[in-house]
């Protein structure tokens, strides 16, 4: 299966709002601002302060990255959305998505990259990707977004 990587379009917006809605990591609150940040980008491409890339396998949008430089930092990047259809799960995607993004973000001289995640249990493959690609927990609250629901970030530094 070939993976293309390529920044977003406006034709893509109902391909990554369906990833989105049927990621069951994600709840109504998380689709609004997926959708939001989406807009954004499609709006003012960059200078939104966001950067959206899809990948697309078998002709077909399979997945989204969106990040960008973190405001008032020197070189400090976020990674805000990541996601993939859940029928290409495993098949590379995500990881060809991260990667297209770090070697984005090196190029602008960023020299970190944060992810923030959920503690809980239902995120635990989410974590394990993350941690298979270099990332660190650099911080975990306990209860952040409610009880046994804790906030990790993870950092990479380039």
């Amino acid at each position: 299966m070939a993976i293309k990587i390529r920044p977003l379009t406006s034709p893509d917006k109902p391909a990554i709002m369906d990833i989105v809605s049927t990621t069951p990591e994600f709840d109504e609150m998380d689709r609004v601002v997926a959708e939001e940040l989406v807009d954004a980008y499609l709006a003012d491409g960059t200078e939104s302060g966001y950067h959206i890339l899809v990948a697309e396998a078998d002709v077909r949008v399979s997945g989204y990255v969106c990040y960008g430089p973190t405001p008032l930092t020197e070189g400090a990047w976020d990674v805000y959305w990541i996601a993939v259809a859940r029928e290409k799960h495993g098949k590379g995607i995500g990881t060809a998505l991260l990667t297209a993004a770090e070697s984005n973000i090196k190029k602008a001289k960023g020299r970190m990259i944060l992810i923030e995640t959920e503690s809980h249990t239902s995120y635990e493959k989410t974590q394990q990707f993350y941690f298979k690609r270099g990332y660190t927990v650099v911080c975990n609250i306990p209860d952040f977004y409610k009880v046994s629901h804790g906030k990790l970030v993870y950092q990479k530094l380039l």
